[in-house]
């Protein structure tokens, strides 16, 4: 059987959509499916047509982000009807409106979708909403990464899931935080408005101005980067800015708190017994991570102010922070990919 999955953006490319799509396209093809990706060719250096881990891989030239983009999109997916036509099942990952035309080309075709987000730093427009059940309507089922999606679109999952993660048998180490002691923080997230770049670094400004040696590694990339750095020079904060990092499992490893509020980075914190510090600046965001099912295993702050109260607190109350730990560390490990995978099967098996 062919799986075709839709995404914006695609492995090499660093993202939770990238990877979600790329690891449970690994398992599935161990399970004897075929699997196509079609996505945007990000970087022109990479081949129109690619081949990775047996996954074949289509990249379309969609030039710049304007009005017309969808128009190019669809006009170089034209070229590629055959292929989709070839496909058993078709599964979109939040980008539905590439396939429209040919939802209804193909009428009987098993069409699916996984919505991943929402947009940008605002609350979802009507707009937003609105397209989001077009999608919902015109597929066969969905899966929602997140329960917060529900409240927000109004839509109706099949499956709820937060993503998968590896749990590595290895012996993690037992740290014992002090004042005297520099302490490692690991942030993990893109450079913009949406993710609260800007209130973390308050927030370790706040614990500097207390007389804690801090440092963080910051493992991502985005507009608010040259802001970032200025205000961590200015304030003299022992910040190292990474860049993307395609694998941060070293760096989670070696750290001793983890700031993040994106889904993936929380699991991957949790698989290697960190404790995740998480800050929301709006409504969503703050049902994105109050909503989940994980929850309960982080912290999570509405400002720079209490995440800095929080965080001293916890280096305070040692016993409480393991705790914690341990309950988030029991959970993460039943978050494999190849639960994730199983989803997707039985979602296109049932219907």
């Amino acid at each position: 059987m062919t799986i075709i999955f839709f995404t914006r953006l695609f492995y090499p490319h660093i993202g939770g959509v990238e990877k979600h799509v790329l690891e449970i396209s690994k398992i599935i093809i161990k399970k004897g499916y075929k699997v196509t990706v079609i996505a945007e060719q990000h970087d022109q250096k990479l081949k129109l047509k690619d081949s990775i881990q047996g996954i074949e891989i289509y990249r379309i030239p969609v030039g710049k982000d304007d009005w017309f983009k969808k128009f190019r999109i669809w006009f170089k997916l034209w070229k590629y009807k055959n292929l989709i036509k070839t496909g058993d099942i078709i599964h979109c990952h939040d980008v539905f409106f590439w396939y429209l035309p040919f939802r209804f080309l193909y009428r009987n075709k098993p069409i699916y979708t996984t919505f991943h987000g929402y947009e940008g730093n605002n609350l979802p427009s009507k707009k937003a909403i609105f397209m989001h059940k077009i999608a919902e309507k015109l597929s066969k089922g969905n899966i929602c990464i997140g329960d917060y999606l529900k409240k927000w679109y109004g839509t109706k999952p099949d499956f709820v899931t937060y993503g998968g993660v590896e749990v590595l048998s290895i012996k993690y180490k037992v740290l014992s935080i002090n004042k005297e002691k520099k302490i490692k923080i690991v942030f993990v997230g893109r450079l913009e408005q949406e993710t609260g770049i800007m209130e973390y670094l308050k927030a370790l400004k706040i614990l500097k101005e207390k007389g804690y040696e801090l440092h963080m590694d910051i493992l991502g990339d985005g507009s608010r980067r040259g802001q970032a750095e200025k205000f961590c020079n200015a304030n003299k904060l022992d910040v190292c800015f990474k860049g993307f990092v395609d694998n941060i499992a070293g760096y989670l490893l070696e750290s001793d708190f983890v700031f993040t509020s994106r889904y993936l980075g929380i699991l991957e914190a949790f698989a290697n017994k960190k404790l995740v510090f998480a800050l929301y600046n709006n409504e969503i965001k703050e049902d994105y991570l109050k909503m989940s099912s994980f929850a309960k295993h982080m912290i999570i702050s509405k400002d720079d102010d209490s995440l800095a109260l929080t965080f001293v607190n916890f280096i305070k109350d040692q016993q409480v922070k393991n705790r914690i730990l341990e309950r988030a560390f029991e959970w993460v490990k039943s978050q494999s990919w190849d639960k994730v995978s199983r989803l997707y099967i039985d979602l296109w098996r049932r219907k």
